[in-house]
């Protein structure tokens, strides 16, 4: 045997056992590298939304807010944002245009539980479900969720003001990969702060085992003194203002046949209360479904005459993972 060849022997033998050894040496190192170093946890991405219904007399006649077209853009916008759950509010079930929330949840792939205040205008059932019959309309605050929705509740709020006005709060608990949320959603009347203080009464009753948002319309600037006390004292956590400290963030309202935007003031919000050992930080958020579309003739449509509000939310669960979901 010459010794060309006992060499390439050695060689033939070692360079595989080499490269064998390098394969674990790399396989170490690489499963000892944390994959959330360089992949954070997406955000929970939620949106608040008042869709603005076409009336109540739209189970008998064709109002002229455009209700099909407007639905139309806002599903659009829904699918671009992508979030994962949202509130809206004005939600209409009538007879010319069927059930909006549950419409809107078969477009976009999602869960959704509505409450019609409508159906509690007179707290006598027999007659509010006659009226509601006879017109063919309904109207309240929804919740739509691409994750189960395993629990729902519908509150009729106190009326401080306005007996014959009734004003609804939804709360939902949805199942989600970062734990068991509570999600709430209500339009409050114009200018009924002892309804506000009881929404926020509820939400942090029910709010002990986990992180909360209430989202929705209330009708009131955050300068108020409803509000004020949430945030200062209840310690709710205004999305939009920890995310954008200098921004007016105008929200209403907004003529929806417009070529111009004529929101001035912000009453939709997006609130954060945390629960348990659950808690949360505002990755951020912004105003959307703030631009006009077009009818065919070329004249301006606006979604609605409100616009929407979207926050990212990153849930920070306590040490050892979060909740199972229930």
């Amino acid at each position: 045997m010459t010794s060309t060849h006992i060499h390439g022997t050695m060689r033939d033998r070692i360079v595989p056992c080499l490269l064998s050894i390098l394969s674990i040496i790399l396989s170490t190192i690489l499963a000892r590298t944390p994959v959330d170093a360089e992949q954070p946890v997406r955000p929970l991405r939620v949106v608040t939304y008042n869709l603005l219904h076409d009336g109540a007399a739209s189970g008998f006649f064709k109002g002229e807010t455009n209700l099909e077209e407007r639905l139309e853009m806002v599903i659009r916008e829904l699918k671009v944002l992508d979030a994962d759950i949202i509130a809206v509010q004005e939600a209409s079930d009538s007879r010319r245009h069927g059930n909006v929330p549950e419409r809107l949840a078969h477009a976009l792939g999602f869960h959704v539980v509505f409450a019609a205040a409508t159906e509690h205008v007179f707290r006598l059932w027999p007659l509010d479900q006659a009226v509601v019959g006879i017109m063919g309309f309904r109207e309240g605050p929804a919740i739509l969720s691409r994750y189960p929705i395993t629990a729902s509740e519908a509150i009729d709020l106190t009326r401080c003001q306005r007996w014959i006005e009734p004003r609804m709060l939804l709360r939902a608990k949805v199942a989600t990969e970062w734990g068991p949320l509570q999600i709430f959603s209500t339009h409050t009347a114009r200018g009924d702060e002892c309804q506000m203080e009881q929404v926020g009464k509820i939400v942090r009753e029910r709010g002990d085992s986990g992180l909360s948002l209430l989202m929705g319309d209330f009708n009131t600037p955050e300068t108020s003194v409803v509000l004020t006390a949430l945030r200062n004292e209840a310690g709710f956590i205004d999305t939009y203002r920890m995310a954008n400290p200098d921004e007016p963030g105008p929200t209403v309202w907004q003529r929806i046949d417009s070529e111009q935007p004529t929101a001035s003031r912000r009453v939709d919000f997006i609130f954060i209360l945390p629960g348990g050992r659950t808690t949360a930080a505002v990755r951020s958020s912004r105003v959307v479904l703030n631009h006009p579309g077009h009818l065919p003739d070329g004249a301006a449509l606006w979604p609605s005459d409100h616009y929407g509000v979207l926050a990212e939310i990153d849930v920070i669960q306590p040490e050892g993972g979060s909740e199972p979901p229930q």
